[in-house]
């Protein structure tokens, strides 16, 4: 094969290791912000300049060959090394700018992240900003994302992360639950309640408390089993059964602080620390690499300054 052969192929190869990472070819034109047709064009194009079959199709996904999974391990370091000397001539200009695509929880990039990003955004013009928002936990490099949004206790070794924020966990009701049922004065009061809880498998559930500024009870924890009409692994849904006086719901702080300030939903048991039912920080969280993007640094930054108070 000709030499100027060779050269109009690079971009199809790097195509190729895009469809490897995403696995189905509508998720690599998405990564790529081409067509579906495009993507598979391409690799029908490699595929007859190699004389190989480069991927093994499926009804709901495509993996590749070893001739193909060979091809895109070979030149991987050498893309790599591209994007990391194209990220350094453009940050030498010292503006941020480009895409960054980052994912996060659903409650809080809803409740916290969007609210926030405009003032980022008058700062740094010329950054885009691509949210996934899913409460799934994927795969940052394999997905092709920059930076992570994690209320997790763990965080890989293999990731930089910084603390976004502390968190803890309350409980809330509305008042008007509260001069129905009567509000409880000891965790033990629960049981009498209809309490609306986040579901932990098929473990009976039931919520931990510490006391507060009680030096008797200090570092002593008290489990109470829990019941209610309504369970639902989103925090944003507990919060809105409470607001309509289904129960008494322990919350993440960022999701209960709009209900908190405007008076909709009152604290319970304030003199009581709720423990081990949310993850007590968040992270910033990015893949181990030598260069960091200017835009990614900025992100960071600005982010950390949006929430470094926490949120109660």
């Amino acid at each position: 094969m000709a030499k100027l052969e060779v050269e109009q192929l690079w971009t199809h190869v790097h195509w190729l290791a895009i469809l490897e990472e995403q696995g189905t070819y509508t998720a690599a034109a998405i990564r790529l912000g081409v067509s579906k047709s495009a993507v598979s064009q391409r690799i029908a194009e490699l595929e007859k300049a190699t004389g190989l079959s480069l991927v093994q199709r499926t009804t709901r996904s495509v993996r590749l060959t070893d001739a193909g999974h060979a091809l895109v391990s070979d030149v991987r370091s050498a893309y790599e090394q591209i994007a990391r000397s194209f990220s350094d001539v453009r940050d030498s200009a010292g503006v941020a700018r480009g895409l960054l695509r980052l994912t996060a929880p659903v409650a809080f990039a809803r409740q916290q992240l969007v609210p926030v990003l405009a003032g980022f955004f008058r700062e740094y013009p010329e950054v885009r900003v691509q949210l996934d928002v899913s409460d799934q936990i994927s795969s940052i490099a394999s997905e092709g994302f920059d930076l992570a949004i994690r209320h997790s206790n763990q965080i890989p070794d293999t990731h930089v992360a910084w603390k976004l924020s502390p968190t803890r966990s309350v409980l809330v009701a509305t008042r008007s639950y509260l001069e129905t049922f009567g509000e409880p004065a000891h965790p033990d009061d629960l049981t009498k309640h209809s309490c609306l809880f986040y579901p932990r498998g098929s473990d009976t559930p039931a919520w931990a408390f510490e006391a507060q500024g009680d030096a008797q009870m200090a570092g002593k924890r008290l489990t109470v089993p829990v019941k209610g009409i309504f369970a639902t692994n989103n925090s944003e849904a507990l919060r809105d059964a409470a607001l309509t006086d289904l129960g008494i719901a322990l919350l993440p702080d960022f999701t209960a602080q709009a209900g908190l300030k405007s008076g909709a939903l009152v604290q319970v048991l304030p003199s009581w620390r709720s423990v081990g039912a949310f993850p007590e920080d968040i992270y910033l969280v990015r893949p181990y690499s030598t260069h960091v993007p200017r835009a990614v640094s900025v992100f960071v930054e600005y982010l950390r300054g949006q929430f470094a108070g926490g949120f109660m």
